[in-house]
């Protein structure tokens, strides 16, 4: 598409004619989809504009004897086929290890630890310890017992000196002889104990609340070292243990990967919970242009990771029906601010960057008309972010943070003050020096929407007078992208990426000092200050974090101070739609799903797909 041809648009006007222009949908059709159909395919929520849908499917007929769920992971790229808590990177591999690799605690609906998982907690406020204890029955899938080593051994490959991952953050480093362990300067890690063959006592610098929540301070994964410890720790990521026949504990085995095209699993007769109702289940990645008339013909059961950005091409699907809930996720601009030191595990933050004026950074996230882009692509999925912490997390969320909603005029007026001027008369403005401003702007590949949203931003940004150009003058496959995002390459200076938050509400794993996941590099005191008490590491004369209502004010406070320096703009929360086949018997996609609901006790009705 032809970036003189669109000329220099604003807002919605903007976005109207690039999305025609590039072949996406219509107002007619946003309107259309919004508005029709029941419950289960999805409807508009009284004066929010967003679609509400159910989160429970359940069908009429006889569950078969065995059966096989067939699943499409709905992505552009090959899947990266890192099968380890451990290891991986990406959602695509978390959407295929759920069915053969799972976490070793449960949660409830608040996501909060139970025991009723595949391990047991029991957390000691005053010791500051946390025993881990496997519960009776939990077998990997070669028929070996999951034991205490299998915890020790995770814990000893994320903390060793070779690990090639990125989960070694401050979690880690806040278990008692972590640090030393990390550096070689010690062969355990005296922080933890085996108590015996199915227990161990992990002992922190600091506890705080939030470590009783999933993915908040302590880790839930294990490793099955009978299968992995002759495997160097260096070369685990790249290893046949890891990429072609890994073991798990889950409802199934893996029994055949296609590299980056397929996963065929085989029920686990070692399943703790009993037997699985389904005899395999086979994923495959399915192009997002290929979805809608694949699911058409009933190729498939499930469609993971379906493309909202297309919900009017599927949203009355015969056959099917529609699940949908507020994902875990948002979609963010972020500016890149230095540099990853990985033998220090820190960011170095470096105050002389293209991206380091907090001015720049604020004027182009009021550039953006976010509510315009959740209107014009997502059709009622997807609505404007306030903030990096979602609504899904109830009261840590910051209502009352403004974010960055559609003011061209502020945002001129912020360059202007900044000293960002158009020295030269060509129209775009110089640096602070009165040097060539050129930014470039990493996007990643994928969906028909892709480029008509890059487009924008770019546009918007030209508006305020910013040369902004697609990094390598392109879009980047998804892969590559987060491969040189990772490695800070220098040809990138802001970018369009998306989190999966998790199950925590903490955000030091994406924005602390030491943490990987940090893309932007961007670090200051005041932060690390305030996710120290977010953390639990420090507190004041009024409170600490056990005090429910003084740690929300610390949530809230750092989501202010987050939002005014803008190392990144939160720009959609998200919510995410998952089309389940008329066969599939009971399906429970509600973070709230009974305990004992899983991928085990899901069946089929009949031989084929329903398609009518």
């Amino acid at each position: 598409m032809s970036k003189r041809k669109l000329g220099l648009l604003t807002g919605s006007a903007a976005l109207a004619l690039i999305l025609a222009a590039c072949g996406g949908g219509t107002d007619d059709a946003t309107e259309s989809s919004a508005n029709g159909g029941d419950a289960s395919e999805g409807t508009e929520s009284e004066g929010s504009g967003v679609v509400d849908f159910e989160t429970v499917v359940t069908n009429e007929g006889e569950v078969m004897d065995g059966g096989t769920l067939n699943v499409a992971l709905v992505t552009s790229s090959p899947f990266q086929g890192i099968f380890s808590h451990e290891l991986y990177e990406d959602a695509y591999d978390a959407d295929l290890m759920q069915f053969a690799i799972e976490e070793i605690f449960s949660t409830d609906e608040n996501f909060q630890i139970t025991n009723d998982g595949a391990v047991s907690l029991d957390f000691d406020q005053e010791a500051k310890t946390a025993t881990l204890t496997v519960n009776e029955g939990v077998t990997w899938s070669d028929g070996e017992p999951v034991t205490s080593e299998d915890l020790l051994y995770s814990y000893e490959v994320i903390g060793h000196p070779d690990y090639t991952g990125i989960r070694y953050d401050a979690n880690f480093t806040n278990i008692v002889g972590m640090a030393e362990y990390k550096s070689g300067e010690a062969d355990t890690i005296s922080g933890i104990t085996v108590n015996d063959d199915t227990s161990i006592t992990i002992e922190y610098l600091e506890v705080h609340p939030g470590m009783l929540q999933s993915g908040g301070g302590i880790w839930s994964g294990a490793m099955p070292k009978h299968h992995l410890e002759d495997v160097a720790i260096a070369d685990l990521e790249g290893s046949e243990q890891i990429r072609s026949n890994p073991l798990g504990f889950g409802p199934f085995a893996v029994s055949n990967i296609v590299p980056g095209e397929s996963v065929e699993f085989v029920a686990n007769e070692y399943y703790y919970k009993g037997a699985p109702v389904l005899d395999s289940v086979i994923v495959e990645v399915v192009p997002p242009e290929s979805i809608v008339a694949a699911l058409s013909n009933g190729e498939y059961d499930v469609a993971l990771k379906m493309p909202t950005d297309e919900y009017p091409t599927y949203a009355d699907l015969p056959g099917y029906t529609l699940l949908g809930r507020e994902e875990l996720a948002y979609t963010y601009i972020g500016f890149k601010l230095g540099t990853w030191d990985s033998e220090a595990s820190e960011v170095v933050t470096n105050p002389d960057a293209k991206m380091s004026s907090k001015e720049l950074r604020q004027a182009m996230g009021y550039a953006i008309d976010n509510d315009a882009v959740a209107t014009q692509f997502y059709n009622g999925l997807r609505s404007n972010a306030n903030t990096a912490i979602i609504p899904a997390f109830g009261d840590f969320h910051n209502a009352d943070v403004e974010g960055y909603t559609y003011n061209p005029d502020l945002a001129n007026q912020l360059l202007d003050d900044a000293g960002f001027e158009d020295t030269d008369g060509d129209g775009f403005r110089e640096d602070q020096d009165g040097e060539q401003l050129v930014i470039n702007f990493a996007s990643m590949a994928g969906g028909d929407t892709a480029e008509p949203i890059a487009e924008y931003y770019m546009q918007s940004w030209q508006q305020i007078g910013l040369n902004v150009q697609l990094t390598d003058g392109r879009l980047l496959e998804f892969n590559s992208f987060y491969d040189r995002l990772e490695a800070d390459d220098e040809g990138i200076d802001i970018y369009q990426g998306a989190w999966g938050t998790g199950t925590d509400p903490n955000p030091e794993g994406l924005y602390g000092r030491n943490s990987a996941f940090n893309y932007t590099r961007w670090s200051s005191d005041e932060n690390d200050a305030l996710l120290d008490k977010i953390s639990g590491r420090a507190d004041d004369e009024e409170g600490n974090a056990w005090d429910s209502e003084w740690i929300m004010t610390q949530y809230h406070d750092w989501q202010q101070y987050f939002s005014e320096e803008a190392p990144i703009i939160p720009t959609l929360f998200r919510n995410e739609v998952l089309p389940v086949n008329n066969r599939v018997a009971h399906y429970d996609w509600g973070y709230d799903a009974d305990p004992e609901f899983g991928w085990h006790a899901v069946g089929v009705t009949q031989d084929e797909a329903v398609t009518e």
